[in-house]
């Protein structure tokens, strides 16, 4: 018998299995979790419901669509007031120029609304605030908790509804500029007001909130509108702008220039058929270029999983509600990164320690000097709360972006 004919047989069985598992699964319904927010979507997280109910939130307004870069847009080249700009968009990369041309439009008279998860550093540092993704372990869960309160707003609202967070917080705002409008379930900052000029601009930091899942659960539509509720009933032109939606920053553009597939894989009937393909290919691949003699180990070097590991044991105390236990490795590992990266020998965090380490690291003298305070209470402490871990861990985060 031919040697190949056992490798023939082995890849039409392959090739057949492919082709059964994408038909048998091809009629199953599945939850699409593509985060679009773009306004014709009536997927979960796509923004249809949000968009078709702006016309009953400004019934005077026209509702205009743009998707052009913003500085070379004849959107905003009218001086005429009373605009309103929203911007829902899991990221907004503005760059200084798109920023500058904002603010411009903020001080005529107009107001921009933006929810989004991740802010450029430009605009960050032009609206003088610092956003943060959610601690970690909170961040993981699947559900969304928002809140408004009374004031500002006319009644306290709680919407709530089991889909993904997405979400993120200020840890820094300038006060004298910023008004808090709300905060999410850990009191920090989600919702904000920047008043410049005649107009204002809206940060907010939970974008799934204007989702249609979100929306669309229970009595949730009513956090939408109190949440537009801040911007003065006259607008008479809202632009809805779908630019951030595409743009990329460098890096995203760079790959997104390489990944040619990702064209191709958009079609389901072209991607199974690619798919078999390749891996009809790959298999007589192996089949033709075996080697004839015993292929040369290959030695690893070793990987560093030190990081990898502490946070799987991170994981495990928090979710065995072991805080102090917990807070005392976050310590210790602290402690071992001064020691590496600053060369510091450390008997005990002291104020000679904190001295030591304000010079060398240049952070807050007053915020290490919590810091050590808090590794030397549990040393001692029988238990610690959540909420004393959470902000034991904000405080070494910013202790680590910023050294």
């Amino acid at each position: 018998m031919n040697k190949t004919v056992p490798y023939i047989i082995i890849g039409f069985i392959i090739v057949a299995t492919v082709f059964l598992f994408i038909g048998s699964n091809r009629n199953k319904h599945r939850f699409d979790e593509r985060i679009t927010l773009r306004k014709k979507d009536k997927i979960p997280y796509g923004t249809y419901v949000a968009y078709e109910n702006l016309k009953y939130i400004f019934p005077a307004a026209d509702i205009t669509l743009n998707r052009s870069e913003p500085v070379y847009s004849s959107l905003f080249a009218s001086g005429k007031q009373g605009k309103l700009w929203l911007i829902i968009s899991p990221q907004f990369l503005a760059d200084e120029s798109e920023m500058q041309k904002m603010i411009d439009f903020a001080k005529a008279g107009n107001q921009v609304f933006i929810s989004t998860r991740k802010l450029s550093s430009t605009a960050m540092d032009l609206m003088n605030c610092k956003s943060s993704l959610s601690f970690e372990a909170i961040d993981a869960h699947d559900s969304l908790k928002l809140q408004l309160q009374k004031p500002p707003f006319a009644k306290n609202i709680n919407a709530f509804y089991p889909g993904r967070r997405f979400d993120t917080y200020l840890y820094k705002i300038d006060s004298s500029i910023t008004h808090i409008l709300s905060h999410d379930d850990e009191g920090d900052p989600n919702f904000i007001q920047l008043k410049t000029g005649k107009g204002n601009i809206f940060i907010h930091l939970a974008p799934l909130a204007f989702s249609n899942f979100f929306l669309l659960h229970k009595n949730n539509i009513s956090y939408y509108e109190n949440v537009l509720s801040v911007v003065p009933a006259n607008v008479n032109n809202i632009i809805w702008d779908e630019y951030y939606l595409t743009k990329l920053n460098f890096s995203e553009k760079k790959s997104a220039n390489k990944n040619w597939l990702q064209v191709l894989f958009q079609y389901p009937s072209l991607k199974a058929g690619l798919l078999t393909a390749f891996a009809a290919l790959f298999i007589y691949v192996l089949m033709e270029i075996r080697r004839k003699q015993r292929m040369i180990p290959v030695i690893e070097a070793p990987v560093n999983d030190s990081l990898n590991f502490v946070k799987t044991i991170g994981r495990l105390y928090y979710e065995k509600g072991d805080h102090l236990n917990l807070a005392r490795k976050m310590s210790a590992y602290f402690l071992e990164h001064v020691r590496n990266r600053f060369q510091l020998p450390i008997k005990k965090p002291d104020e000679h320690f904190v001295k030591a380490l304000h010079m060398k690291s240049g952070f807050d003298e007053k915020k290490l000097k919590e810091i050590a305070d808090f590794i030397l209470f549990t040393e001692s402490a029988p238990a610690i709360s959540e909420n004393q871990l959470a902000h034991f861990h904000k405080q070494l985060e910013l202790f680590y972006k910023t050294t």
